[in-house]
């Protein structure tokens, strides 16, 4: 898992158009909406449904819409849409292991579309449990560097993390997914500035895609692209695209 940077990840996404932070908002809604439905509209006894907010704010979705999303996943402005989770496994081209996450109310079309990103860029779906063991689901906290690395494993391990892994620009916390939140909130409440937190599923080996990697590259942004695509998880090495001016 050396290599595997989640915030190289959303840096690409926070950097993208207007039409993309939509789309995140959009998922994040849904994510907001199923957790209501799972454990109630009040976020100091849904634990899950506390993660999507502090989820929303770290990407800077405003307070009215994470409120309407609530209230109507609640039924509180009318019948509220039901989704479905779907779980997609697969490779793409140069042996790239994928799991796609989604959340839908319609599963044939949800099914169509990512079947026709994998087609599309020489890749394939697999069955359920393909792909899935080569990865394993981890709470990630990234934290900017405002302390010293010593500094920030003494807190990372006594706030209960497991791991932690050092990046140009960032630290990367990994903890129990289930102690993410408590994890995430010792260390803020020491000092760290938290950045964001997640769940994620991480690579045991990752592979180069060699000359393959533009075709991964759009590939994963055309899955990504899906209003139904929550997540898109991979074990590519994969160069950062240079920021424009």
């Amino acid at each position: 898992m050396a290599g595997h940077s989640k915030w190289a990840n959303i840096k690409q996404k926070k950097g993208k158009t207007d039409a993309a932070r939509g789309r995140i908002f959009t998922k994040i809604g849904r994510e907001i909406s199923v957790a209501v439905k799972s454990g109630g509209p009040d976020p100091n006894s849904n634990p899950r449904l506390r993660d999507v907010i502090t989820k929303a704010k770290q990407n800077n979705m405003p307070n009215d819409n994470i409120m309407r999303s609530i209230k109507k996943a609640s039924g509180e402005l009318g019948a509220a849409e039901e989704f479905e989770e779907i779980v997609y496994e697969g490779y793409g081209v140069g042996g790239v292991a994928v799991i796609v996450y989604t959340l839908t109310d319609n599963r044939n079309r949800t099914a169509g579309e990512v079947r026709h990103c994998f087609d599309k860029y020489g890749g394939s779906l697999g069955s359920t449990g393909c792909v899935s063991y080569m990865f394993k689901r981890v709470g990630v906290v990234v934290c900017d560097k405002t302390m010293s690395e010593d500094e920030m494993l003494l807190l990372a391990l006594e706030a209960g993390a497991e791991d932690m892994q050092t990046f140009d620009e960032v630290f990367e916390i990994h903890c129990d997914p289930g102690k993410l939140s408590e994890v995430a909130d010792s260390l803020a409440n020491s000092g760290a500035e938290i950045l964001s937190q997640d769940v994620d599923m991480l690579p045991d080996m990752e592979v180069s895609p060699g000359e393959h990697e533009e075709t991964i590259k759009k590939m994963l942004d055309a899955l990504d692209e899906s209003d139904d695509v929550q997540n898109v998880y991979h074990n590519a090495i994969l160069t950062e695209d240079e920021e424009e001016d």
